[in-house]
């Protein structure tokens, strides 16, 4: 699964998704969004945006840039955009594993979908630390694969399968995380089917040790 044929499938997806994929998604991507504790003039980052369904849930205290990699998707999100005036909120083509961004620049950095749709999750998680502050706070809303050996033997032989059709299913949280300065805080299963988990962490880069209140890390600040 290489980046251009990811784009020629998500791209090829566009026109359908929101009636298709975007239905089964859409009630745990509002759970994820929902769910964020953003803050006044805090700044985040939508990896994998897609046709940008989640936008219009993104308060308007703060400054949001979404990017992908696919110009159909991104046609689809602009459109939301301006369709739901939404001025605090900047769209870019972008690869996820080559982010032109700055270092420790994002209060919140949130990745659906993504981690199991990309050829490197390695570069993509790993971008995602860099240009989060430390102490900032990176959310996950993915599937990842099942720790019940039967259904992880499923899940590996379908994988390539799946891949096909953008996305594989063989991919552990443990793995994604192994070797990053990533402490995960929350984890819960959502639906549909309790199938997808989101996953909260926090960025300890730079030995940064997270503050705890009311039972969440709160965000560095610049």
């Amino acid at each position: 699964m290489d980046l251009k044929k990811v784009e020629r499938v998500y791209s090829a997806y566009a026109s359908v998704y929101d009636h298709t994929f975007g239905k089964v998604f859409q009630q745990s991507r509002e759970s994820a969004v929902r769910g964020l504790p953003i803050e006044p003039g805090h700044r985040v980052l939508e990896v994998g945006v897609g046709t940008g369904e989640a936008l219009p849930l993104y308060p308007s205290c703060c400054e949001v840039l979404g990017i992908d990699f696919s110009d159909g998707m991104l046609e689809h999100a602009r459109r939301r955009v301006q369709e739901h005036r939404l001025n605090h909120v900047t769209l870019k083509k972008m690869d996820a594993g080559n982010m032109d961004l700055p270092d420790n620049h994002y209060d919140i950095v949130m990745a659906a979908y993504v981690v199991t749709a990309v050829p490197d999750y390695r570069s993509v998680v790993d971008e995602m630390i860099r240009v989060c502050k430390p102490g900032g706070r990176i959310i996950m809303l993915n599937h990842f694969s099942n720790g019940n050996k039967m259904i992880a033997a499923v899940e590996k032989w379908i994988s390539p399968l799946c891949k096909h059709i953008g996305f594989r299913t063989d991919l552990a949280l443990h793995t994604v995380l192994e070797g990053t300065c990533l402490m995960v805080v929350s984890k819960k299963k959502v639906n549909p089917l309790r199938f997808w988990h989101l996953v909260e962490c926090v960025n300890k880069k730079n030995g940064h040790q997270p503050v705890f209140a009311n039972g969440f890390a709160l965000n560095g600040h610049s």
